[in-house]
């Protein structure tokens, strides 16, 4: 799939050089700063504290829901702050380190291969077509895409949906061995350079560790029953999951973001980076806290067009951004809260779920 720049268009390169110059007249780099490495220690060691609190503090049972509860909100946070910049290769100039912060995905039960195919090759070149983003894929009794199947449970979708997106993490515990399966049929491990042998044995071994650690030890050194780990497992696992799902969906499942269909040569007729701005939205732009906890992913926009600058710069170069946009009258999709967001995520799901969408 190639995408075509009939048009002659030169709006990516005019923003390209419009953000070098940002960094290059304030003489800072486009990676992460003090910023994110506060980020890091705060939510990695509230996270990593939480866990150690259930092992080692004699709580009573009941006390001990607030920990998970922690455990899933700093759980999503890592993942949308700490690894997701990591794995992008935005964290910080120097490889190692990259790598090293981006195995914190690791400790969230979940793998960087698989994810890096899934979000950094799939999502972010062929973002919203059907067939080539995973992340619009028929989801069983949950319908992203337009191209997708209707069925009859679709039409309550609007309702249930929120709450089936609690079970992502929990979803993808299992099913990234499947996906990594898919990609070594298809040959994508093969031209990636990487081992399917070492690949598998990497997810499986370190999965296997993460729900030893999560649902086996708890029980062999704490006064725990089996059934009240499992509560506070399903309970980490659901909110982090909500968060992390409901976050992504804002940003492509929304009122204004398009899902373009291929020409009869299989190729959509737009230019890359204008693509990413028919197909994606920013949302809540003005909430500083948010915007800390969730690793600038209310700045899709400039994530998409930018995933190798770290997010501790989109609220400034989204200034950049939108006023090219407007230069080359191209659209730039805004929700002005989450609330909005949710709304307008709600009514593309009761569309999405009607024989008309």
């Amino acid at each position: 799939m190639k995408f075509i720049n009939h048009d002659k268009s030169v709006f990516f390169s005019t923003l390209r050089n419009r953000v070098n110059q940002h960094f290059k007249d304030r003489n800072i780099t486009r990676y992460g700063n003090q910023e994110i490495i506060v980020k890091s220690i705060v939510l990695l060691g509230i996270y990593l504290g939480a866990y150690l609190s259930v092992l080692f503090v004699p709580w009573p049972a009941l006390w001990l829901l607030p920990f998970a509860i922690l455990m899933g909100i700093s759980k999503a946070g890592i993942g949308m702050t700490v690894m997701h910049d990591a794995l992008h290769g935005s964290y910080s100039s120097k490889k190692y380190i990259n790598r090293l912060m981006g195995s914190s995905i690791y400790l969230l039960g979940s793998n960087a291969s698989v994810w890096k195919i899934q979000h950094n090759l799939h999502h972010h070149t062929y973002t919203n077509i059907h067939g080539k983003d995973e992340d619009i894929d028929d989801k069983a009794v949950i319908r992203l895409s337009q191209q997708a199947p209707l069925k009859k449970i679709h039409a309550y979708q609007h309702i249930y949906a929120l709450f089936l997106y609690g079970f992502l993490t929990l979803h993808r515990t299992v099913d990234e061995f499947f996906k990594l399966l898919t990609y070594h049929k298809d040959g994508i491990l093969k031209r990636q350079k990487k081992n399917a042998g070492k690949e598998f044995s990497l997810l499986i071994g370190l999965k296997l560790i993460y729900l030893f650690a999560m649902l086996v030890l708890p029980v062999l050194i704490t006064p725990l029953l089996w059934w009240q780990v499992l509560i506070g497992f399903m309970c980490m696992h659901m909110i982090a999951g909500f968060i992390l799902a409901t976050i992504f969906q804002f940003a492509h499942i929304v009122e204004g973001a398009e899902q373009p269909t291929p020409n009869v040569e299989g190729n959509i007729e737009n230019e890359w980076a204008i693509h990413q701005l028919s197909t994606t939205a920013n949302f809540a732009r003005n909430s500083r806290v948010l915007n800390w906890y969730i690793g600038g992913l209310n700045f899709q926009i400039e994530h998409h067009l930018f995933p190798n600058i770290s997010h501790v710069h989109y609220r400034e170069i989204s200034k950049i951004v939108e006023k090219t946009a407007a230069e080359f009258k191209l659209p730039y999709n805004v929700k002005p809260t989450v609330g909005d967001a949710l709304k307008s995520h709600v009514r593309i799901l009761r569309q999405l779920g009607s024989p008309v969408a």
